[in-house]
């Protein structure tokens, strides 16, 4: 596929979403790409569907028309765009209406994706799905509205430019939307930076109550689910927690478990460099890319820790064994 206009030619009624507990990454691509159906397209009717976009996205122009539950669960759409969804079970809200729909479409740029729509687009070798989307748009038609989701949908799937998986090429499509007047500044200190005083406090007792591992190799914080009620924060509240736990001097990965039900964990993963922790994470039915992935996990968090390490722990000594015979 070249370009969007492959998919929305004869269509009428349109629905699009993106993955569960949505970062700025599946906000941005989903609703870059609404705000440019609504412009060029006016002809379709498009909803976009999400589960709760965390209020420092608001700079995105008409994020309030977001859809946080399916009003019409027998719907059917001529077409739904899955933005950022690295497998038909992590579409956060709407998945029925996916299933249901007479054609469908998956861009992407998860590396564990296999393809589950018609039509997919996945390039796993892109930092970000805004980025990937970019290059479908015609650039000129790339408005300020449009840049700033995109924006800041990169700037979140690349740590403010800074992961691995940030290319030359991504720093032009970067520069070239800050061209369009997007407020790049704004969008990084709201979005990215800021903190509220109780997620200040939050990072602060992971950070203090943190566990170096595997010899200095791998750092761990966690909440339980008891220490999430008493803060009043919920798992958006935790965004940052696991790329500051990554910024430790001398490990090679990050760990940071929260509790989201009794004996359930959600598990986010950093690499600093060598480890491929979205192989890690598929091994427990997760997904995600080389230097950032997650998974969920049942159990204590003794058991989750255990576990994860474990797997950590093969794939560096894998590393290791073709370092010595080199």
């Amino acid at each position: 596929m070249h370009n969007v206009e492959e998919f929305l030619s004869g269509i009428k009624t349109m629905g699009i979403a993106g993955h569960i507990r949505p970062d700025g990454d599946a906000v941005g691509s989903t609703m870059a790409l609404y705000l440019y159906v609504k412009k060029y397209h006016p002809e379709i009717h498009a909803d976009v569907y999400l589960d709760h976009p965390n209020p420092v996205f608001q700079q995105i122009d008409r994020i309030d028309e977001i859809k946080t539950s399916v009003d019409e669960p027998e719907k059917i759409y001529d077409l739904f765009v899955a933005c950022d969804v690295s497998s038909q079970e992590r579409i956060s809200v709407g998945g029925e209406l996916f299933a249901n729909a007479k054609k469908t479409v998956c861009i992407d740029h998860h590396i564990s994706n296999t393809g589950f729509a018609d039509i997919n687009h996945i390039c796993g070798e892109i930092g970000s799905c805004c980025e990937v989307l970019y290059k479908l748009f015609d650039f000129e038609k790339v408005t300020c509205d449009i840049a700033t989701a995109l924006y800041t949908g990169m700037i979140h799937d690349t740590g403010v430019f800074q992961y691995p998986n940030t290319t030359a090429e991504t720093l032009r499509i970067a520069a070239a939307l800050v061209e369009t007047g997007v407020p790049f500044s704004r969008i990084i200190e709201e979005s990215f930076y800021q903190k509220s005083y109780v997620q200040n406090q939050v990072m602060g007792r992971v950070l203090a109550e943190s566990i170096m591992m595997m010899e200095g190799k791998c750092i761990v914080g966690y909440l339980r689910r008891r220490d999430l009620i008493f803060y009043g924060v919920t798992g958006t509240d935790l965004d940052g927690v696991v790329s500051q736990l990554r910024y430790t001097k001398g490990i090679e990965v990050a760990m940071f478990l929260y509790e989201t039900a009794p004996q359930t964990f959600k598990v986010s993963l950093r690499s600093t460099g060598r480890l491929d922790v979205s192989k890690v994470a598929s091994y427990f039915g997760g997904g995600g890319h080389e230097a950032a992935a997650g998974c969920e996990m049942e159990g204590s968090v003794h058991d989750a820790i255990n576990n994860i390490t474990a797997q950590i722990s093969r794939q560096l000594d894998e590393l290791e064994r073709k370092a010595s015979e080199e």
